[in-house]
């Protein structure tokens, strides 16, 4: 099972949709018009067109399987309280005081641009279950990350 947001399950239900309704027929036209091409023992264009056929095909099952096993989370159940998944965290890094902010997504949510990062991220699993004021050590590829978190949000 896989938890997530409301807006995380519908951008997936969205793309499932567009890779059903749109990719998978210009895959196949693709075939098609490579076939037309003649010999397909030798037809390159036509073993790109299978080859990404496939891969979609295998993104569509992925989907569906995420689909299936996701539990959305309410929101307006969710405590302020201590840091959980879809929590908004504002904290300072102790080390050059830098402030930071990031919300706690499931894995297939995380996108760094928009600032939300995955709950498997070593910053994520150092801040679970802390709260306002706590200071957590986040060990990273280049050291140790010392952390002071400064407000939880949704």
């Amino acid at each position: 099972m896989a938890y997530m947001s409301k807006e995380g399950y519908e951008n997936m239900v969205a793309e499932l949709h567009r890779l059903e309704a749109i990719e998978m027929p210009k895959a196949s036209a693709a075939i098609a018009e490579a076939r037309d091409k003649g010999d397909l023992s030798e037809n390159s264009e036509y073993d790109a067109a299978k080859e990404a056929q496939a891969n979609l095909a295998i993104r569509i099952n992925a989907l569906k399987t995420q689909i299936a096993d996701a539990k959305i989370v309410d929101k307006s159940r969710l405590s302020t309280d201590a840091v959980q998944l879809l929590s908004k965290v504002e904290m300072t890094n102790l080390g050059n005081k830098a402030k930071m902010s990031y919300t706690i997504v499931s894995a297939n949510e995380a996108n760094l641009r928009e600032g939300k990062i995955s709950i498997e991220t070593p910053i994520a699993q150092a801040l679970l279950n802390h709260k306002v004021g706590d200071e957590v050590e986040v060990k990273v590829p280049n050291g140790i990350l010392k952390l002071k978190i400064e407000n939880i949000s949704y």
